[in-house]
């Protein structure tokens, strides 16, 4: 979900018409988010089994033509999103266990890091080898070789000095504290850097902006894992505009970008805000397919006996979204503040 080995492509595309298209009810019945919950985030994950093979690495992968964002890109984003539902669902579920054996089957396809250790060989100076690695190792997950390598390179200036977008320097940050090394920078100076962190007036919300906070939001908080980073200013900020950006996403049909802001409102502080699940879960729900895939963005196919309604390219990401939204939004419903217990990492300059 980055531009490179971890972030959807949707937020680009045009916009259909939305003449006829679903919209949250203004009074939401108590409870609505609950009640199509369990649904949606079973289906989303059975469809995702169902297209494993989907995510299988080519033969070539570490070759210079393989395109990065049509095989480890899918790869990393099962890698974090499973890990993340398989922590936040309970124990001998069938969601649990199922989020368990697709982060062991990308596990397998990383051949148990190596693959990773070769691509960092090859591109020392990027990042996306590292932040794949990550998603695995913040899931206990680790390669000694790789770490090994990794090490004097992450203490390199030039790693410190890397030219990226705020949000994506975070990512890097977050990236860092899950391998457990000293931090390049400080988190927070980042985050006032993006988008969200400056509290951006709310009208100039649009694609772009929008999955930068996002994504800012899931760094700092470690993929909704630690919602206590989310500072009081941001919590109340985006509490009061993420009903507001939510419509606009429906009435767009940017399921896509719904469902990560639903992730984004399953992953504050304190209390869910219900009224925003109770109001938003039920449309996105209705978007489904009954395969179980949800596509980015556009009208939603009806017909119940297509056994594939869209491109795998096109419904993957939005399919993976909605089951991370979907794990995170019943925990915030059922458990609010609760977190894993995770420890911060070091956060200091090292360069």
């Amino acid at each position: 979900m980055t531009t490179t080995a971890t972030e959807g492509s949707s937020q680009d595309r045009p916009a259909e018409s939305t003449r006829g298209r679903p919209a949250p009810r203004e009074h939401p019945a108590p409870g609505a988010a609950l009640a199509v919950l369990p649904g949606v985030l079973r289906g989303a994950l059975a469809w995702t089994d169902a297209h494993r093979a989907h995510f299988t690495l080519p033969d070539d992968v570490l070759e210079p033509h393989t395109q990065v964002n049509a095989t480890l890109k899918p790869l990393g984003e099962l890698a974090q999103l499973g890990s993340t539902i398989r922590r936040t669902t309970a124990p001998g579920t069938p969601e649990h266990e199922l989020a368990g054996e697709l982060v062991t089957y990308a596990w397998e396809q990383v051949a148990a890091g190596e693959l990773l250790l070769e691509l960092l060989r090859a591109e020392p100076f990027a990042a996306y080898p590292y932040e794949i690695y990550a998603a695995f190792a913040g899931y206990g997950l680790r390669h000694e070789g790789f770490e090994a390598l990794a090490r004097p390179l992450t203490a390199t200036r030039a790693w410190a000095h890397t030219e990226q977008h705020a949000n994506r320097q975070l990512g890097l940050v977050n990236s860092e504290r899950r391998v457990g090394v000293v931090t390049h920078t400080d988190a927070g100076a980042v985050l006032s850097r993006t988008w969200l962190g400056g509290l951006s007036e709310p009208w100039m919300f649009e694609g772009p902006s929008g999955y930068a906070l996002t994504h800012t939001v899931f760094h700092l908080t470690d993929w909704g894992r630690m919602p206590d980073r989310v500072p009081a200013g941001i919590d109340g900020y985006l509490r009061t505009w993420l009903p507001a950006w939510a419509d606009g996403c429906l009435e767009s049909a940017q399921w896509d970008l719904t469902g990560e802001l639903l992730a984004v409102a399953a992953s504050l502080p304190g209390h869910a805000p219900a009224e925003l699940l109770d109001g938003v879960w039920p449309v996105l729900a209705d978007v489904q397919h009954g395969t179980g895939c949800v596509p980015e963005t556009g009208s939603p196919v009806r017909d119940t006996t297509a056994p594939d309604p869209y491109p795998f390219i096109d419904c993957y990401h939005s399919t993976l979204v909605t089951a991370f939204a979907a794990a995170l939004s019943l925990r915030s419903l059922r458990s609010p503040g609760q977190t894993d217990g995770s420890v911060p990492g070091r956060e200091r300059r090292t360069a």
